[in-house]
């Protein structure tokens, strides 16, 4: 003997389960955190070159920055005086991202405090002139 199979209530079934499982996916979507994505990748695509040379330059004329970390300051010395900017990012936290004014006059060392400073891993991004030349530098520091 075959039994009268109902296919309806397996089809109604089948479709409450995948609906199930599609919105229980739109929750979880929702409620994941947002991406790190970087908004402005097409701005900064088109200043690469300009970035590249700069890097380049500081290698080339061997410019990097010595980086001293004193008690109550950071001392920085460059080959020769400077003028520009330095910036503190934050790697955890941006909002706590700082810009300071490079600006060695006649000698080649820059003093800045570290009291507004949190401790903890900063990534400095050093942009200057000298000489005539324009130079980007990087460096990864540690603040205690």
């Amino acid at each position: 003997m075959i039994k009268d199979m109902n296919w309806g209530k397996g089809i109604v079934t089948g479709m409450i389960i995948f609906m199930l499982f599609i919105s229980g996916m739109v929750v979880f979507m929702f409620l994941s955190p947002t991406d790190d994505y970087d908004h402005q990748y097409y701005e900064k695509g088109l200043g690469f070159d300009h970035d590249y040379d700069r890097e380049k330059q500081v290698v080339k004329d061997h410019a990097q920055p010595l980086i001293r970390i004193t008690d109550d300051s950071i001392k920085f010395t460059f080959p020769h005086p400077v003028k520009g900017t330095i910036k503190f990012e934050r790697p955890s936290n941006n909002t706590l991202d700082k810009v300071y004014q490079l600006n060695s006059g006649g000698s080649n060392e820059v003093d800045i405090s570290i009291d507004p400073l949190a401790s903890g891993k900063w990534k400095l991004v050093f942009d200057w002139k000298s000489n005539n030349k324009a130079y980007l530098y990087q460096q990864e520091i540690y603040i205690k």
